[in-house]
């Protein structure tokens, strides 16, 4: 069957997505599917016919049927894109966020290329494996407590020829260990139970709440192990970064200079909100 992407291709998918999907996704979703179908580039998926074969309308099909019960089209893809790298991702992991990405970026610029980094709470791998990628000589740990999720980040490593030591560690009973660390960084579960009435149905109902969630009577719970451990085991001069809950940034720099910490800076993200810290530790 031969389907122009530009009208039939986009116009189909509109009309079996509306229902459920903002107008203004419809043209992402157009080709983050015809990527995934086809091959083809933007330019190509525009300017040429895609002949799409029985296998693929099948698969074409099977994407909508999962598209239109909410599901998110990372998880139906099986991938997404961060940081200019490919990840696979499914319901083991938390979909990594562009927000993410500029904490990435904050860590990267902050480093030396010979730096030793621990990313706890991992979950795909996209923080310990951008900054594997990012700094040349790097060593990169990486911690998360779900065996299922390390596994596919260790996937995740293999597919980008990134060198990180995956490890399944409980932050909030770590293990004991000599390791010294130059960054320790994390995004750890900061939504608090109550927000979930405020999420949309395709986080709430396929993402890990287990990596989303903190009760509201603690939610600064992993923030306060995190912070414990880096105590132990970053070096002099190293440096703390989280990603933030924008509703407890001000209780989080409070709570990093009561521990000692120096140098205590926040960050917003693209959207204005208070969403990264970093602190050094002396």
């Amino acid at each position: 069957m031969s389907l122009s992407v530009m009208e039939n291709y986009f116009s189909f998918l509109k009309s079996r997505l509306q229902s459920v999907c903002a107008v203004s996704e419809l043209h992402d979703f157009v080709f983050l599917v015809g990527h995934k179908l086809t091959g083809l580039s933007d330019v190509e998926l525009l300017t040429k016919d895609c002949n799409l074969n029985e296998s693929q309308m099948n698969l074409l099909e099977q994407y909508l049927n999962e598209l239109s019960e909410n599901r998110p089209i990372q998880y139906v893809l099986g991938e997404t894109q961060f940081c200019g790298f490919q990840l696979k991702v499914d319901e083991r992991v938390l979909i990594p966020r562009p927000e993410t990405e500029e904490l990435v970026d904050w860590v990267a610029s902050s480093l030396s290329q010979e730096s030793k980094v621990l990313d706890i709470g991992t979950g795909s791998g996209c923080i310990a494996i951008t900054v594997a990628k990012l700094l040349r000589n790097v060593q990169v740990v990486a911690y998360d407590i779900s065996e299922k999720a390390l596994a596919l980040a260790a996937e995740n490593a293999l597919m980008n020829n990134a060198k990180v030591e995956f490890c399944c560690v409980d932050i909030l009973n770590p293990p004991t260990t000599t390791k010294e660390f130059d960054a320790i960084v994390s995004n750890p579960p900061y939504v608090l139970f109550s927000e979930q009435n405020t999420m949309a149905h395709n986080v709430l109902d396929y993402e890990p709440h287990r990596a989303l969630f903190v009760p509201d009577e603690n939610p600064l719970i992993f923030y306060r192990a995190i912070i414990d451990f880096a105590k132990n085991h970053l070096r002099q001069g190293g440096c703390l970064f989280f990603e933030i809950n924008s509703a407890f940034a001000q209780q989080m720099k409070d709570l990093l200079l009561h521990e000692g910490f120096s140098g205590v800076s926040l960050r917003q993200d693209m959207f204005g909100n208070d969403r990264m810290i970093k602190a050094e530790w002396q």
